[in-house]
């Protein structure tokens, strides 16, 4: 579900981190949440112009969706960072595998966990390590053995099958 911020409500107040107006949006992608607790797949996206508040709402989700156990995983659109392919989605995975890095501490856990990447990717896991630093610490990848030669749109094209995976 794609949330227009603009187009849902203009009369949102922002104060700190405290949102005020937004309880249409924020019911919107807890209701989505609660979809995927059931079964359900979803993707919720929000965007719009800049401050409008679409941090802050994320960050309003991530406290109620840590009240029920779940993480919260973000990534921001950055111009500066073009060049590089879904760096929005590397920077959320490179989150995740952090967590993942933090909760499998005892080396048993963490050499399971990398098998399990490595069954599902195979060889091919090292190009994601490109994008996604914390993945290769999960590897135990080199950063001297990753090699960033690769074009821009064959990159893209490869991250795009790897994460469909």
């Amino acid at each position: 579900h794609d949330q227009d911020i603009e187009r849902l409500s203009t009369i949102g107040l922002q104060i700190g981190d405290t949102l005020f107006g937004r309880n249409a949006e924020l019911s919107t992608i807890k209701e989505a949440y609660q979809r995927t607790v059931a079964g359900d797949n979803e993707l919720v996206t929000i965007y719009g112009h800049s401050g409008t508040g679409k941090s802050t709402l994320a960050l309003e989700f991530g406290r109620y969706l840590l009240s029920e156990g779940g993480i919260l995983l973000s990534g921001k659109f950055d111009q500066r960072q073009q060049g590089k392919p879904f760096s929005a989605l590397a920077s959320a995975f490179n989150q995740y595998c952090g967590i993942l890095l933090q909760n499998c501490g005892l080396a048993p856990s963490k050499q399971k966990l990398a098998h399990q990447i490595n069954h599902v990717l195979g060889r091919e896991a090292h190009h994601l390590a490109k994008l996604i630093p914390n993945l290769a610490s999960m590897l135990e990848l080199e950063s001297n053995s990753i090699i960033h030669d690769e074009g821009c749109t064959n990159a893209q094209n490869r991250l795009q099958y790897l994460l469909c995976r």
